[in-house]
């Protein structure tokens, strides 16, 4: 496909996601497009630098290089929005010779919060970040994306719905990739999990991970291991990727030792595992987060454990192993 014929796809495609009526099939079309050719994501990637870039003045380059009719096979219905996609699709097919303005890049913003802690916070865009107990994440929104830095811990994300700036997660050596939708990320101990609740996300290994990328479409769970390049998806329900908000985990055949880093955040005593082979052990179950002591006598039934306080934390033992 000629590189401008190209161009013109990713501008209708830009101005297909900012419409009113947008809807999933509209996403999953876009989705199916994406995934054709890489060059498709790399010129759709173009389409928002520079769109952003010119904003107004893309009209102006749209007629210094002539008129041009962009005839997208699904907007013949969408005439209002055909010089706007014209205008993009000139724009990007002259960004090789136009250095945009250069402005200041935007201070980013960090956000924490301490054990037993929960926060919400909204940024500028709409877009609200529920944070869980010890989490850490640096926030910045740039013209061309929204970029979040996730360093640890889980949060929700409700991102508001702009397709001109994609919102990027990076999550150790996975990106999330979302244009607006509701979605859980959870990174603790070198383990990603990402669960959509809302439309469509994509996660991708980034230039410190290696593997395939996957998107994930509501109700869909993503497993990782960092440095590993192998992830798992599989069936999730909602409550139980969003039910800590509600003071209580829910767990699927998830390890005894993310379920303790989950409890260490919660809680101020620390909660450790005597040997590998316990924390190995597989959680399904519901948790309540109300009180540590009872947290932790449930969680050692579930394991056939039991909990023994020394060195100012808890030890989860083997039932037969003696006390210290």
């Amino acid at each position: 496909m000629a590189r401008e014929t190209l161009y013109e796809e990713a501008a209708d495609w830009l101005v297909r996601l900012q419409s009113e009526d947008l809807d999933e099939a509209d996403l999953l079309a876009f989705d199916a497009w994406l995934a054709t050719a890489p060059a498709n994501a790399a010129a759709y990637d173009a389409a928002l630098r520079v769109s952003n870039e010119y904003g107004s003045n893309a009209q102006a380059v749209r007629k210094a290089l002539g008129e041009r009719r962009v005839r997208p096979a699904r907007l013949q219905q969408r005439g209002r929005f055909y010089a706007a996609a014209g205008a993009v699709a000139a724009a990007v097919a002259v960004a090789v010779v136009v250095v945009p303005a250069m402005t200041p890049p935007p201070a980013p913003a960090i956000y924490a919060t301490k054990v037993g802690e929960h926060r919400t916070v909204t940024l500028a865009d709409g877009s609200r970040i529920d944070l869980n107990a010890r989490t850490r994440l640096t926030v910045t929104l740039a013209r061309g994306e929204r970029q979040v830095v996730m360093d640890e811990g889980q949060a929700v994300f409700d991102v508001a719905h702009d397709a001109r700036r994609p919102f990027l997660i990076a999550a150790g050596d996975r990106t999330v990739r979302v244009v607006g939708t509701q979605f859980d990320v959870r990174r603790r101990d070198g383990r990603l999990s990402v669960t959509v609740t809302r439309g469509l996300v994509e996660v991708a290994p980034n230039e410190h991970g290696a593997g395939q990328a996957f998107r994930l479409h509501p109700g869909q769970r993503l497993e990782h291991v960092e440095g590993a390049q192998q992830a798992q998806v599989s069936a999730a329900a909602p409550d139980q990727a969003l039910g800590w908000r509600a003071g209580r985990m829910v767990y699927r055949d998830q390890p005894l030792s993310a379920v303790v880093a989950d409890l260490n955040a919660q809680f101020a005593v620390p909660i450790r595992v005597s040997d590998a082979g316990l924390a190995a052990t597989p959680i399904s179950g519901v948790l309540i987060f109300d009180n540590e002591d009872a947290v932790v006598h449930r969680l050692a039934l579930l394991v056939s454990a039991h909990a023994v306080r020394s060195d100012g934390g808890v030890t989860l033992q083997r039932n037969g192993t003696p006390g210290r």
